[in-house]
């Protein structure tokens, strides 16, 4: 019985490649037809198919929305749960009283969704050599489908540590294969795959100018080096870190967005800062990224939506005095917003995410774009690898550039302290604080005084999911502390 199960368990993480929904970007509509391999392999028309729906996983409610920004804010002090107090909201009252076990839903959600995903991006790689197309289109393409696998690892890195490595497609029919699909690597190993996966992609993707209108949102050379200076820099290769950052920095692809708030508008939508983006538009309220902003929006007489994921007060209490970014990010009781609408006081809590705010007119998915990659943290990686190296004048310059476009005064001198403290502003409620915290060393510290029971050398990962522990039949060992 234990065999028949994983065999299921093997079929779902490669199953459909071809989502049945569609969005409104030309490059992200997807056949609902599910083509066989041998079709994709003769018609080049479908070929790219293969790789939009890697980029359609992002879309899912449970990959990029409910699950994983109660994983990555409400577990950290930049967020309470919010909604109603009787609203647990399934698994985030946990997140947020880190009462959560390895039984959680949430993990087990997005460890099945980021595997579903990057068995999407094998099967595009594997196939794509062998298509009919023009090689450097076949090349592009490959890279975008590594770059999006070395996304979706370096996630559940952040999230679980060593987690099984999977780049081939399984047999489910081969205990041999199953096996593989359960043995879990170690984090060093998932470093080098993911830096050989982005390698790859910096060298074959084109720059963001360089792409058609068409295939706006598509990842572009930017995405893929600022991406290999993020997992620098949580490797602690500052030299990496800084010469991958200064590339983008270098590349005249990208520049801060004048007005911080504007960043998160409709209007704004693949502007200037963004590097990469979950292209979230559709055409249909049942488009875009599943309930982002709905879950995220006011709650109670007045609102418009769920009311999770509700900025702390400790967070409030972090900006300094004219600070842009605290509007930018938070929504006020009382407040009106730049599009007119009125959160009266009528509304359940006192605070809400403005970036994940869509605007009046929008409905339930639609409309929204969930900002992934930008050029503000390519400064801020920029900066913190500089200081690390011992080179804190550029480290003061980059830092400066950030709190100049926040409004602020310049620091005359910087501690890295300093640099994690604009690092939080400047990303907050973004889905980074928990995993700075832990890679910064200051998890335990930083938790336990924001007053919930962070135990250290547990709470530094979250727990494999207890349902893939008992499928593995024993290959798959729990973190430490669970």
């Amino acid at each position: 019985m234990r065999t028949i199960n994983r065999k299921i368990l093997v079929i779902i993480a490669i199953g459909a490649v071809f989502a049945s929904f569609s969005c409104a970007k030309d490059f992200l509509e997807v056949n609902p037809s599910q083509e066989t391999p041998e079709v994709a392999l003769s018609d080049p028309d479908v070929a790219p198919q293969l790789v939009n729906a890697i980029y359609n996983q992002f879309l899912g409610f449970n990959m990029s929305s409910f699950p994983w920004y109660g994983a990555t804010e409400i577990t950290s002090d930049n967020a309470d749960k919010g909604s109603d107090p009787g609203d647990t909201g399934t698994y985030q009252k946990n997140h947020a009283d880190y009462t959560y076990t390895e039984t959680e839903a949430s993990f087990r959600l997005l460890w099945e969704n980021h595997y579903q995903g990057i068995a999407r991006a094998n099967r595009a790689i594997i196939l794509l050599p062998d298509v009919d197309i023009e090689e450097d289109l076949k090349n592009r393409l490959i890279g975008e489908a590594r770059f999006l696998r070395g996304l979706m690892y370096f996630r559940m890195v952040q999230m679980f540590g060593g987690v099984p490595l999977i780049d081939f497609i399984p047999d489910p029919n081969s205990e041999e294969d199953i096996n593989r699909a359960y043995q879990r690597a170690s984090v060093e190993e998932l470093y080098d795959f993911i830096e050989a996966d982005l390698m790859f992609a910096i060298n074959n993707l084109p720059l963001k100018s360089e792409y058609a209108p068409a295939d706006l949102g598509r990842a572009p050379k930017g995405a893929a080096l600022a991406l290999m200076s993020k997992v620098k820099l949580y490797q602690e290769e500052w030299q990496a870190a800084y010469d991958y950052s200064l590339e983008v920095i270098n590349s005249g692809e990208y520049q801060l967005e004048p007005n911080y708030e504007d960043i998160w508008k409709d209007e704004f939508e693949n502007g200037v800062e963004s590097i990469f983006e979950i292209q979230g538009r559709g055409e249909l309220p049942t488009l875009g990224v599943g309930n982002y902003s709905t879950s995220q929006g006011a709650r109670g007489q007045g609102g418009w939506g769920w009311g999770f994921n509700s900025p702390s007060e400790d967070l409030v209490n972090t900006y300094e005095e004219g600070d842009e970014r605290m509007d930018g990010t938070i929504i006020f009781q009382g407040e009106t917003l730049y599009d007119g609408r009125f959160v009266p006081e009528t509304v359940t809590n006192e605070r809400y995410n403005q970036k994940a705010y869509t605007n009046i007119n929008a409905q339930s998915n639609a409309e929204k774009n969930v900002r992934l990659i930008r050029y503000g943290e390519v400064l801020l990686i920029n900066a913190e690898a500089a200081f690390e190296l011992g080179n804190t004048g550029i480290a003061l310059e980059r830092v400066n550039q950030i709190r100049d476009r926040a409004g602020l005064e310049d620091l005359e001198s910087l501690t890295v302290l300093d640099i994690y403290k604009e690092r939080r502003l400047e990303l907050a409620m973004e889905g980074d604080r928990i995993f700075d915290l832990r890679r910064q060393g200051r998890a335990a510290e930083v938790m336990q005084a924001f007053g919930v029971p962070f135990v250290e050398n547990k709470h530094e990962l979250f727990p494999i999911p207890q349902e893939q522990i008992a499928q593995s039949g024993g290959l798959l060992e729990q973190n430490p502390g669970w």
